[in-house]
């Protein structure tokens, strides 16, 4: 693949447990827009971000899944074919990162391909300045080779940082031809443009 290719397009699925803040994180990347009352998603939606990483033109498709239990058989339709997860937690619910640890191990199982992953340790806005505890999380995410972020929706929060993360990461591994090795961030000049929300799954379920 060359630095000038065509334009390519990314696979991004998000993981994590409902009412972590799965679609405010997307919302708020792809169309800057956060809601206090977003309602729960039902089976998985599909929104786009349009970016240029190192002169390469990215077409980055999010692919938002339902977190409830009843959903999760569903869950490898979305990532079989995913080129990258992001897992999302509240970083006030432990028990929410538990999660993300199930999440990581099917990812492991049944990911056809080399996949990057990263971690959002969502709704930061809600807790107090250093009152609460990153190490376990930052040590598992290191573990796995996962970027790890802490992230706010409500106010933007390294959310742009994370999502532009996992684009360079898949940029690179595409380049290396499956190699996850770590990238220089330095060296990513990015020029994002927004593209509106799509909804390509029904919403409905039984």
């Amino acid at each position: 693949m060359t630095a000038r290719s065509s334009n390519l397009n990314f696979k991004l699925v998000l993981l994590g447990d409902g009412r972590v803040g799965k679609t405010s994180l997307v919302l708020k990347y792809v169309s800057n827009v956060f809601s206090e009352k977003q309602e729960a998603t039902i089976q998985a939606s599909y929104l786009a971000k349009r970016l240029v990483i190192e002169g390469v033109p990215i077409t980055l498709a999010v692919w938002d899944t339902a977190g409830q239990e009843r959903f999760h058989a569903l869950g490898p339709i979305y990532y079989r074919d995913a080129d990258a997860a992001l897992l999302v937690y509240d970083i006030t619910d432990m028990d929410s990162f538990i999660r993300v640890r199930k999440w990581v191990k099917e990812l492991q199982q049944m990911a056809s391909k080399p996949i990057v992953m990263a971690i959002a340790a969502n709704k930061s806005d809600l807790v107090r300045e250093n009152k609460f505890d990153l190490h376990e999380a930052e040590s598992y995410a290191s573990s796995i080779g996962a970027g790890f972020f802490v992230t706010s929706a409500k106010f933007g929060t390294g959310v742009d940082e994370i999502f532009l993360h996992i684009a360079t990461r898949v940029l690179q591994l595409k380049k290396e031809g499956g190699d996850l090795s770590p990238i220089p961030q330095r060296k990513a000049i990015i020029v994002v443009e927004n593209e509106p929300q799509k909804e390509l799954q029904p919403k409905c379920c039984t």
